[in-house]
């Protein structure tokens, strides 16, 4: 298993955040996780990368301890939360050359090639200050495939994209699935998730309410939408999830 979350929680001073979550993914799966900006996505994706601790539960990343040795763990993920961090007045290719140089046995040869996955390759020349934000989110993607990762964490990948900047993403997390990767995305876009996960989890306020395979959803509820408005209808009217 490349990634198990068992009773994750991390809750703020407000009271909000995330409950009690447990899943896991496998090499080659890709897990959605779905739900309305607030519900906790984020929040489960810091933790999982370390970069918030948690109240309680553990995380392993490809059976190392992600809390107890997170340097250990870190070397087998590759993340893209929240906005990319890039040097706005320096090129493309320059960016991910000086994020090459955090990791072992990563030449100019793999950047050319991430950068050709993300469909970047044209654009490595130009400056990060003069690229839209989804030009500037497939090259945080082209960041985070770098060292080849066992996970992939992308939170909210498809932010600020247009139609080929989706169809890029999509297809790049569908390609490492099939390389052996184990995939985390989340999205509040329901259609985003159906096209690229290989099953959802969703997630709202702060709680994991369900979670099946792509296939077994589409066969019982017809879309992913539907399944999520199945279980979250039954939390509003306190039925079980």
């Amino acid at each position: 298993m490349m990634l198990e979350l068992e009773n994750v929680t991390k809750l703020y001073k407000n009271g909000r955040g995330a409950s009690d979550i447990s899943f896991s993914v496998s090499a080659g799966e890709v897990l959605g996780l779905l739900g309305p900006n607030g519900s906790g996505k984020t929040t489960i994706m810091k933790a999982i990368a370390g970069m918030i601790g948690v109240t309680s539960g553990s995380i392993r990343i490809c059976g190392v301890d992600a809390i107890a040795n997170h340097e250990e763990a870190m070397r087998y993920t590759g993340c893209l939360i929240e906005s990319p961090a890039l040097y706005a007045h320096t090129t493309v290719l320059r960016n991910l050359q000086m994020a090459a140089r955090f990791y072992e046995n990563v030449d100019d040869a793999r950047v050319e090639e991430v950068l050709r996955l993300v469909g970047m390759d044209r654009y490595k020349n130009d400056k990060i200050s003069v690229l839209s934000l989804g030009m500037r989110q497939r090259t945080g993607l082209a960041g985070a495939l770098l060292s080849k990762p066992s996970l992939l964490i992308l939170d909210e990948p498809a932010n600020g994209l247009d139609i080929e900047g989706m169809v890029y993403i999509r297809e790049t997390v569908k390609q490492a699935a099939a390389d052996g990767a184990a995939v985390l995305i989340s999205s509040h876009l329901a259609n985003e998730i159906q096209l690229a996960a290989t099953k959802a989890a969703v997630i709202h306020e702060g709680q994991l309410l369900g979670m099946l395979s792509m296939d077994e959803i589409l066969k019982t509820f017809g879309s992913l939408e539907e399944y999520f408005l199945s279980k979250v209808s039954k939390k509003i009217t306190g039925g079980m999830s």
